[in-house]
Protein backbone atom coordinates (compact mmCIF):
# COMPACT_ATOMS: atom_id res chain seq x y z
CA UNK A 1 0.00 0.00 0.00
CA UNK A 2 1.55 2.98 -0.94
CA UNK A 3 1.52 5.53 1.85
CA UNK A 4 1.25 9.44 1.23
CA UNK A 5 3.22 12.09 3.32
CA UNK A 6 2.60 15.49 4.74
CA UNK A 7 6.02 15.86 5.57
CA UNK A 8 8.51 19.04 4.46
CA UNK A 9 12.30 19.55 5.26
CA UNK A 10 13.98 22.55 6.14
CA UNK A 11 10.48 24.65 4.50
CA UNK A 12 8.86 27.46 6.14
CA UNK A 13 5.14 27.97 5.74
CA UNK A 14 4.65 31.45 6.31
CA UNK A 15 0.44 32.52 6.73
CA UNK A 16 -2.04 33.01 4.64
CA UNK A 17 -2.05 36.11 2.68
CA UNK A 18 -5.34 36.44 3.81
CA UNK A 19 -5.20 35.12 7.61
CA UNK A 20 -7.36 37.91 9.53
CA UNK A 21 -4.64 37.39 12.67
CA UNK A 22 -1.91 39.96 12.76
CA UNK A 23 -0.51 37.78 15.80
CA UNK A 24 -0.23 34.09 16.75
CA UNK A 25 -3.15 33.71 18.82
CA UNK A 26 -4.27 30.05 20.08
CA UNK A 27 -7.23 28.95 19.11
CA UNK A 28 -10.28 28.65 21.57
CA UNK A 29 -10.03 25.67 23.56
CA UNK A 30 -13.54 23.96 23.54
CA UNK A 31 -14.89 20.78 24.93
CA UNK A 32 -15.45 19.38 21.77
CA UNK A 33 -11.69 19.86 20.57
CA UNK A 34 -11.01 21.86 17.30
CA UNK A 35 -8.80 20.53 14.86
CA UNK A 36 -6.96 24.35 15.41
CA UNK A 37 -7.00 23.18 19.34
CA UNK A 38 -5.27 19.97 19.03
CA UNK A 39 -3.10 20.97 16.88
CA UNK A 40 -1.98 23.94 18.71
CA UNK A 41 -1.85 21.66 21.93
CA UNK A 42 0.27 19.40 20.34
CA UNK A 43 3.21 21.58 18.45
CA UNK A 44 3.53 24.43 21.49
CA UNK A 45 3.80 21.69 23.84
CA UNK A 46 6.20 20.11 22.25
CA UNK A 47 7.86 21.81 19.61
CA UNK A 48 10.40 20.26 17.08
CA UNK A 49 9.09 16.75 18.54
CA UNK A 50 6.75 15.66 15.78
CA UNK A 51 5.92 15.69 12.01
CA UNK A 52 3.62 17.20 10.20
CA UNK A 53 2.19 13.30 9.41
CA UNK A 54 2.29 12.73 13.37
CA UNK A 55 0.49 16.03 14.14
CA UNK A 56 -2.09 15.40 11.41
CA UNK A 57 -2.49 11.17 12.42
CA UNK A 58 -2.67 12.39 16.52
CA UNK A 59 -5.61 14.88 15.47
CA UNK A 60 -7.86 12.25 13.68
CA UNK A 61 -6.79 10.03 16.30
CA UNK A 62 -8.40 11.88 18.58
CA UNK A 63 -11.61 12.94 16.61
CA UNK A 64 -11.89 9.29 16.30
CA UNK A 65 -11.22 8.04 19.48
CA UNK A 66 -8.45 5.32 18.57
CA UNK A 67 -6.76 3.64 21.29
CA UNK A 68 -2.78 3.33 20.48
CA UNK A 69 -3.31 -0.20 20.03
CA UNK A 70 -5.43 0.84 17.06
CA UNK A 71 -2.50 3.64 15.50
CA UNK A 72 -0.32 1.25 13.56
CA UNK A 73 -3.11 0.00 11.28
CA UNK A 74 -4.90 3.21 11.20
CA UNK A 75 -2.23 5.01 10.13
CA UNK A 76 -1.70 2.99 7.73
CA UNK A 77 -5.12 3.33 6.48
CA UNK A 78 -5.11 7.25 6.94
CA UNK A 79 -1.57 7.64 4.51
CA UNK A 80 -2.97 5.41 2.23
CA UNK A 81 -4.90 8.36 0.91
CA UNK A 82 -3.62 12.00 0.03
CA UNK A 83 -3.73 14.26 3.23
CA UNK A 84 -4.02 17.75 3.20
CA UNK A 85 -0.63 19.61 4.67
CA UNK A 86 -0.22 21.82 7.29
CA UNK A 87 -0.23 24.69 4.24
CA UNK A 88 -4.10 23.95 5.06
CA UNK A 89 -4.05 23.93 8.71
CA UNK A 90 -6.28 26.73 10.83
CA UNK A 91 -3.18 27.97 12.27
CA UNK A 92 -1.73 29.28 9.45
CA UNK A 93 -4.82 30.04 7.75
CA UNK A 94 -6.94 31.94 10.89
CA UNK A 95 -4.53 32.14 13.74
CA UNK A 96 -1.56 33.53 12.63
CA UNK A 97 1.29 30.95 12.70
CA UNK A 98 4.23 30.15 10.60
CA UNK A 99 5.11 26.28 10.65
CA UNK A 100 9.18 25.88 10.15
CA UNK A 101 10.33 21.99 9.54
CA UNK A 102 13.63 21.53 10.62
CA UNK A 103 16.14 18.75 8.57
CA UNK A 104 14.53 15.78 10.03
CA UNK A 105 10.83 17.40 8.91
CA UNK A 106 10.01 17.87 12.72
CA UNK A 107 7.68 21.31 13.15
CA UNK A 108 7.27 24.06 15.30
CA UNK A 109 4.89 27.01 15.30
CA UNK A 110 5.42 30.43 15.29
CA UNK A 111 3.49 33.90 15.54
CA UNK A 112 3.50 36.41 12.61
CA UNK A 113 4.45 38.83 15.00
CA UNK A 114 8.02 37.33 16.39
CA UNK A 115 11.63 38.12 15.44
CA UNK A 116 11.47 34.00 14.17
CA UNK A 117 9.23 34.31 11.45
CA UNK A 118 10.81 36.99 9.81
CA UNK A 119 14.20 34.99 10.20
CA UNK A 120 12.39 31.76 8.78
CA UNK A 121 10.78 34.13 6.24
CA UNK A 122 14.02 35.79 4.98
CA UNK A 123 15.85 32.10 5.47
CA UNK A 124 17.65 31.40 1.76
CA UNK A 125 18.55 27.99 3.06
CA UNK A 126 14.81 27.06 3.50
CA UNK A 127 12.21 26.70 1.09
CA UNK A 128 9.60 29.35 2.20
CA UNK A 129 5.79 29.07 0.86
CA UNK A 130 2.42 30.29 1.94
CA UNK A 131 -0.45 28.53 3.51
CA UNK A 132 -3.35 28.31 1.53
CA UNK A 133 -5.94 30.95 1.74
CA UNK A 134 -9.29 30.56 2.70
CA UNK A 135 -10.87 32.32 0.02
CA UNK A 136 -10.31 31.60 -3.60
Amino acid sequence: MKIHSTNYFNTFIQVADDCPAIQGEAPPQKNNKTVAGIQFNLVTGKPYQYTSDDVLFLVYADKNDLTPKEYKTEREKFYSKGQPCMRASPLTKRYGWGIHYDKDGKIAIYGRETKEYQQFSADKKLKVIKAMKSAR
